[in-house]
């Protein structure tokens, strides 16, 4: 990008900080705003309007009960959103607990079904860069393959990104879904893509404390399974400690162990659609493993 390019793209962003909050910005750096009161904001830029619908919803909602910290949002319109600049910190043992217990807290706050979207959110909602559903249910283990599996594996498979028989694998595991399921549960208020990304690791204003803030949902009702298969996916750091302050506020069901790989399969299909073939081998394991689990019922 030339230096004109860069300057107008500044300019602009000043235009539009001063319109959302009413407050001029003192200085841009690429998409960090300091304002003329100190403050710091995120400027975040959507291609698609509803990204942004989607995302204020999901924030909001996860804010509402205060177990976890969600960044304030300063302003938004169908193609900016401002949020709170969160400034990076090293995670420790004792956060990961509090966050542990914090997610507990945020599931038990409870969603109207399964796939409701949070108040005020879209139906035709985004995980990353792949659209995403949030089409109601009322049982989750047909709900999770209707909504969250299978219209990602025939994408990828309409795409040849999957083969012919690793679909089928995959349909026959949404198949064995609910004797893999394990116990019933109630609508979840989950984040919905929470990868280690999406845990930002910096200090809480009142005390200093190192705090795990929750960014980028893709949120609706589900399984509260689901957020914690996702954050082993990818790694999250002090993971083990994350696991024991959930369960000191909602111990897990037996054998949810050998059900990650369920819960996994549907962010491992986004991946495919997203990123293409080489997380297809990832998805085909997944679906596998869920076999397995349904074949350990008695």
């Amino acid at each position: 990008m030339d230096a004109g390019a860069t300057r107008v793209s500044a300019d602009r962003l000043h235009d539009v900080v001063r319109r959302l909050t009413g407050v001029p910005a003192r200085r841009v750096v690429r998409n960090i705003v300091e304002l003329d009161d100190g403050r710091q904001l995120l400027a975040k830029r959507a291609a698609v309007p509803s990204t942004i619908l989607a995302e204020v919803a999901g924030l909001c909602w996860l804010a509402q009960p205060a177990t976890i910290a969600v960044p304030k949002i300063f302003g938004h319109d169908e193609q900016w959103l401002l949020l709170e600049y969160l400034p990076p910190a090293t995670p420790t043992r004792e956060a990961a607990i509090r966050f542990g217990q914090g997610l507990a807290q945020l599931h038990a706050a409870g969603a109207p079904a399964f796939g409701a979207p949070p108040p005020g959110g879209p139906t035709e909602a985004w995980i990353g860069r792949a659209p995403m559903r949030n089409a109601k249910g009322t049982d989750w283990p047909s709900w999770y393959a209707e909504h969250r599996v299978l219209p990602y594996m025939r994408t990828a498979r309409d795409r040849g990104d999957l083969t012919n028989a690793e679909a089928r694998t995959i349909e026959t595991a949404c198949a064995a879904f609910p004797n893999a399921a394990g116990p019933a549960v109630l609508p979840a208020r989950l984040h919905g893509d929470l990868w280690s990304g999406n845990v930002c690791w910096s200090a809480v204003p009142s005390d200093g404390s190192t705090s795990a803030w929750l960014i980028d949902p893709a949120a609706h009702g589900g399984h509260p399974e689901t957020d914690l298969a996702m954050l082993a996916l990818f790694g999250c750091p002090y993971l083990d400690q994350v696991i024991v302050g959930y369960q000191q506020i909602s111990p897990l069901p037996h054998g949810w162990h050998a059900r990650v790989g369920l819960h996994q399969l549907f962010p491992l299909l986004v991946h495919v659609v997203l990123f293409g073939r080489s997380y297809a081998p990832s998805a085909v394991t997944a679906a596998r493993s869920t076999l397995e689990a349904a074949e350990r019922i008695p």
